[in-house]
């Protein structure tokens, strides 16, 4: 196997561990407040590579545990505002982690919960922002947590439903264009809630399908160019579909590993472009869905190790998939 079409373990795990230490590199201040959803995705990615040693369990338990804020969310850096998103990130991480019991799950329940309206709809932080991406992953949280009775199902759910297009696919919210990212959050949502039945399987199915382009990568929706990181939006919600053989998964994962920093490690957006966490993740992930050798199974709801996934009792979704789909 070439380098060209091999993927750079070594290379990647070396760009992860080596993000932490460019302090003197301006962009690391300039992204401070996504450092614990790059820890996440650094995490992830290790997983999938079976280094997840490459990194100091304590330091990094310690660090997530010093991002918590008093009213139980945890912010994307030490000091900052409590949200949805980077409270996801910190559960996923001592999740991963196996350190769940070194925080107080009714703490991070009462955050969650507080972000839902009378309408049962779910906003990001305190301001007020609404997306699908938080219906989700108010869900998500609580499911962790085992919590997730103590959310308003009924409205979360009608407002995923409402945000389904004509297409088949998801939007931002009621009346928003269908994307990939937005489709994965809402079909996450709806296998959590054991609601996958409402969806147009063949419709939606199509549309993903489609977002495949000549060169092998992924697009997030019409006449837009191909990213990496679409390689998990798609693949995750194909896969959750059980179709994830409707797309050239050989082409893809070339696509994939010709956008590696052969140098440095680190996968970018797409060939040619600078590498960063994000996209390793994200692309690392795409290479597991399409079954790409000598990597570990991702969960295709959770984004996590599908081992992490089943040891902590939360592969149930499984069991709720529609019968004529498996």
């Amino acid at each position: 196997m070439s380098e060209k079409t091999a993927l750079l373990v070594d290379k990647h795990v070396e760009f992860i561990k080596s993000l932490d230490k460019k302090q003197d590199e301006l962009e690391y201040w300039m992204t401070e407040h996504l450092r614990v959803s790059g820890i996440y995705w650094g995490l992830v990615a290790l997983h999938l590579m079976r280094r997840q040693d490459a990194l100091d369990r304590d330091k990094l338990i310690s660090y997530i545990l010093k991002c918590q804020n008093a009213d139980g969310g945890f912010g994307g850096h030490i000091n900052h505002d409590s949200h949805l998103l980077y409270t996801m990130s910190a559960v996923q991480i001592l999740l991963m982690l196996n350190a769940l019991d070194q925080i107080d799950s009714q703490k991070v329940t009462r955050f969650v919960v507080s972000l839902q309206d009378k309408n049962g709809q779910v906003s990001g932080d305190e301001w007020g922002e609404r997306d699908t991406r938080f219906a989700f992953i108010s869900v998500a949280i609580l499911t962790i947590l085992g919590t997730e009775d103590q959310l308003d199902h009924q409205g979360i759910l009608q407002y995923v439903l409402d945000s389904m297009n004509y297409d088949g696919g998801f939007g931002s919210g009621p009346g928003g264009e269908s994307h990939a990212a937005q489709v994965y959050t809402c079909l996450a949502c709806l296998a959590l809630l054991g609601e996958l039945g409402r969806v147009n399987r063949e419709r939606l199915s199509n549309w993903l399908a489609e977002r495949q382009l000549d060169n092998g990568g992924l697009n997030g929706r019409p006449q837009k160019l191909e990213d990496v990181c679409y390689s998990w939006w798609v693949l995750s919600s194909l896969e959750i579909l059980n179709r994830v053989h409707w797309i050239e998964r050989e082409k893809l994962c070339e696509f994939i590993l010709k956008a590696q920093d052969e140098e440095k490690g680190g996968i970018a957006d797409r060939p040619g472009d600078m590498a960063d966490v994000y996209h390793t993740c994200f692309g690392i992930a795409g290479l597991s869905l399409a079954g790409f050798g000598g990597l570990e199974d991702i969960d295709p709801v959770f984004c996590m190790p599908k081992n992490v996934i089943e040891q902590a009792g939360l592969a149930k979704w499984v069991t709720r998939v529609p019968k004529e789909w498996k």
